[in-house]
């Protein structure tokens, strides 16, 4: 069973993608804060998160391909009704 994510067990659950951007959010969010620090920890950390967002945003276009793809192909998701793989 999913925990987040939308599945037939969890109807009411996100997409991977609204996921993606809520985490993408936080880490900006968090690196307003230090990036004014000149510590190097806290420079190392910003310079890692920038490029934690990279990835993210990568990340993000692939989980909305994904959709479009299944969109495109079997309609909008109706909750609790999978649109390709098992049961």
């Amino acid at each position: 069973m999913t925990h987040f994510l939308s599945s037939d067990k969890k109807p009411d659950g996100h997409k991977l993608e609204d996921i993606l951007k809520m985490i993408r959010n936080d880490i900006i969010y968090r690196a307003t804060k230090i990036m004014d620090d000149q510590k190097p920890e806290a420079q190392h950390v910003l310079n890692n998160n920038i490029e934690i967002l990279s990835l993210i945003e990568d990340a993000i276009k692939l989980a909305e391909d994904s959709t479009n793809t299944l969109n495109r192909s079997f309609g909008n998701s109706v909750p609790g009704s999978p649109r390709i793989g098992t049961d």
